[in-house]
């Protein structure tokens, strides 16, 4: 496993880190808990150090597994846990003018979900606490801000930040060069190539550790999804790869594949898009989700591995794709 430098923090992460969004409940499927702390510890015996969950996770329970892992081990080891804060009443989507943040982060809310975690995950401090949803109209408050620091100052969180939106990830960046962040958590991969320039390379200017979320692009660019494939009730990609979402992604990735096996006959799909995001020299950490030890083999053997290089990155910008699942039937 290679490590790289968490921005101003300094901390050595692992450059694949665990995502722990799909072993909270069954918004990816269902899921064991017994085989989710088995994978974990499993995870850290091949040199992952970072962990990424959310208290929506399942409501805590993805929190609350890593706390159980946690506590089951010999100790001596640096483990890094990201977490993240839902908006007050769960209001996940806004217009980017909407500015009324106390209906999403007051003080005194921060503050009890702040306990939350750290109940949860058994620990005395929460090593990077993050916002998970902004908008640009909060960018003129400072209150959180402060609230944060606050809370760093008393030790029970060490570092905050915050994971930018899918639709407008850009809108973190100013808090990112007025000094105000120490980490962001964006989506870049294959087809998200635009968060380079805008949020990326901001982040490494000004010693702010990325997080990169979503590298498989919710499972599509492991190349094995087929017209076929069909997702259980619960699950968020259902509606992620609705109507005719699933058939012009597989189109897409299609394409893809038969790229790669000509020019990089040797990566699987799934080194190929892991090594994409990594390959950029800001990122800090990428996250992928790993529900048992078979996802875990495929996804830590890429730490260490060479990386791309420039020349494929240029070619790679080919598959560059703007879209939004959520609100579009995309064209096949």
């Amino acid at each position: 496993m290679r490590y790289r430098t968490f921005g101003r923090m300094g901390w050595k992460v692992s450059e694949v880190g665990f995502g722990a969004w799909a072993i909270g409940g069954d918004a990816w499927g269902r899921t064991d808990d017994e085989v989710s702390v088995r994978t974990m510890h499993e995870a850290l015996e091949k040199g992952i150090n970072f962990i990424d969950t959310a208290q929506a996770y399942g409501d805590g329970h993805s929190e609350r597994l890593i706390g159980r892992m946690l506590s089951e081990r010999s100790g001596g080891e640096r483990v890094f846990v990201a977490t993240k804060i839902p908006p007050c009443g769960k209001h996940w989507w806004v217009d980017r003018d909407f500015d009324d943040i106390q209906q999403f982060y007051t003080a005194s809310y921060l503050r009890e979900r702040t306990e939350f975690s750290l109940k949860n995950l058994g620990v005395e401090a929460v090593d990077v606490m993050q916002l998970h949803t902004w908008t640009v109209g909060f960018n003129k408050y400072d209150e959180w801000y402060e609230t944060f620091e606050k809370l760093r100052d008393e030790g029970k969180i060490l570092a905050f930040g915050i994971s930018a939106s899918e639709q407008n990830p850009q809108d973190v960046t100013p808090l990112v060069e007025r000094g105000k962040l120490d980490s962001v958590q964006v989506i870049y991969n294959i087809f998200e190539q635009r968060t380079a320039a805008s949020v990326l390379e901001p982040c490494g200017a000004n010693g702010v550790g990325t997080i990169i979320r979503v590298p498989l692009d919710e499972g599509s660019l492991t190349g094995k999804f087929n017209e076929n494939t069909t997702f259980p009730k619960g699950d968020f990609r259902r509606k992620y790869f609705g109507g005719n979402n699933l058939k012009a992604t597989i189109k897409r990735v299609e394409g893809i594949r038969r790229w790669k096996e000509d020019r990089l006959p040797d990566l699987s799909m799934v080194e190929l898009a892991l090594l994409y995001t990594l390959s950029h020299k800001d990122a800090s950490t990428v996250i992928v989700g790993m529900k048992n030890r078979q996802q875990l083999e495929a996804n830590v053997k890429v730490g260490g591995m060479d990386l791309l290089s420039p020349e494929i990155l240029e070619e790679m910008k080919q598959f560059k794709w703007t879209r939004d699942p959520w609100t579009q039937d995309l064209e096949v």
